[in-house]
């Protein structure tokens, strides 16, 4: 009687503890309304790095010569030749220059494809020959992924397609138009092209697609759902319905006399953002793997952040509280505090209100010392690229990390009083970095912020 005595008190304790442990959990994941807790757990996640990296940009059709012409402080910025826009305030664009798709595909395969498709399978291509990777060798084709993002993908040829309805009649209307007009596309042609068979995913975040894009497939190769993937962004439309639609938005330069001096985040004089095209992939590979092969590695991917505004479709919160949670979500998942950050690479649109708001995030979620920490805009020399801005940032941003030079923010000569931070302002600067943030704040409210780091054995 006794021992059943104790085999009861005993089963009762353990209901106890299974009832507290299972309201404690429920608590840690808001089930009950209780404000959530984060609980540190030890990180036996993946490391991810970058390998390779590849770049079609309006500074060059290569990852190097994008580089150097962000060193240097030039701009890609010219007169529109994509289409005829002399009737409209806004003529200029950051446009890729010299690009021939043949190089790459098939002419008869380049004329089903969007212009998207074609700088998305250039940059792989780059990017898969720097890292050095053999897929089906190093790494299984069903283990290598591809993550790309974008906000509009092949537009152009759905537009272009109805054009041809319109003019032909249905039974000439081209059938390969609203397949070549997926987001997806770009994605699909990487992993066919290439060869991968793993995870394919494609991130539709306005602003922060590219950015979102690269932290996703680092935390598939985290969680071992793969073990190496293409990721980063692109866009390609540079068309009139995009620029007639953000004109009537009033978000654009009207700059046209001389566009190389449009672009102008954090200075006073600013008025807005000149539409851009371009793209960068990067090779994104597990850690030991990529050591064990004797890759050359660029930069290890530390952890992302991801939040919404939930305000308004164009306008962001006034008080900045995205941006923030999405830098302070990053620096968490990356495991860094606010002191380590050596460099941020800015959203820095150039629009009067948004570079406000991200310098008072930035002072929000840094204090007093994101006084001490360079701040630059690679959109000053290229422009916004829309899906492909975060992509490209992350590029300025992990080369930064691996050359020590800092990229300057051009055309800021009137400081903005509200805008009061070190934007490293015309003229490159050296400097070691060894942690750095990567912001992207997008239409939609959506925001995204990479942490991004050396790799330290």
């Amino acid at each position: 009687m006794a021992s059943t005595k104790r085999f009861a008190g005993l089963k009762g304790g353990l209901r106890k503890l299974v009832s507290f442990a299972s309201r404690k959990m429920r608590r840690r994941r808001g089930m009950d309304g209780a404000p959530h807790v984060h609980v540190p757990q030890p990180d036996r996640r993946r490391r991810v790095v970058i390998t390779g990296i590849g770049a079609i940009t309006v500074l060059g059709l290569n990852t190097m010569d994008t580089w150097n012409g962000l060193i240097l402080g030039r701009s890609g910025i010219g007169p529109i030749t994509q289409f005829d826009a002399s009737q409209l305030p806004v003529r200029i664009a950051g446009e890729v220059k010299g690009f021939d798709p043949t190089r790459y595909v098939e002419p008869k395969e380049a004329r089903r494809m969007a212009r998207c498709s074609q700088f998305a399978i250039a940059a792989a291509q780059e990017a898969l020959e720097r890292s050095g990777l053999r897929i089906g060798k190093d790494v299984a084709t069903d283990r290598m992924g591809v993550v790309m993002g974008t906000a509009l993908g092949g537009y152009e040829m759905s537009d272009n397609g109805t054009q041809e309805y319109r003019r032909l009649g249905w039974r000439r209307a081209s059938p390969f138009a609203l397949p070549a007009a997926l987001p997806n596309a770009p994605g699909h042609h990487i992993s066919t092209r290439f060869g991968a068979k793993g995870p394919l995913s494609t991130v539709v975040a306005a602003c922060a697609s590219g950015t979102q894009a690269i932290g996703e497939a680092a935390e598939m190769i985290r969680n071992g759902k793969m073990d190496a993937a293409f990721a980063g962004g692109v866009e390609a439309t540079v068309i009139e319905p995009a620029i007639v639609a953000f004109t009537a938005m009033r978000v654009l330069s009207t700059h046209n006399e001389e566009p190389e001096k449009a672009q102008r985040p954090f200075d006073a004089t600013r008025d807005g953002f000149v539409y851009s095209e371009g793209c960068v992939v990067m090779i994104l590979e597990e850690y030991e793997r990529a050591k064990a092969r004797g890759a050359d590695i660029y930069a290890e991917v530390l952890g992302m952040g991801v939040s919404s505004d939930a305000h308004h479709i164009a306008i962001p919160d006034p008080t900045g509280s995205g941006a923030i949670r999405a830098m302070q979500w990053a620096l968490e998942d990356a495991g860094l505090t606010p002191d380590q950050v050596d460099y941020i690479n800015a959203h820095g649109s150039a629009t009067p209100t948004n570079d406000v708001l991200e310098t008072m995030a930035i002072k929000q979620v840094f204090g007093e010392r994101a006084y001490d920490i360079p701040v630059t805009s690679t959109k000053s020399m290229v422009g916004h690229a829309m899906g492909a801005a975060g992509a490209i940032e992350a590029l300025s941003t992990v080369l930064t990390i691996r050359y020590g030079i800092i990229p300057p923010t051009i055309n800021l000569h009137t400081p903005d009083p509200q805008c009061d931070l070190d934007y490293v302002p015309n003229v490159a600067r050296q400097k070691e970095v060894v942690y750095a943030i990567s912001n992207s704040f997008g239409l939609g409210g959506q925001n995204a912020t990479l942490a991004l780091g050396k790799v330290v054995s």
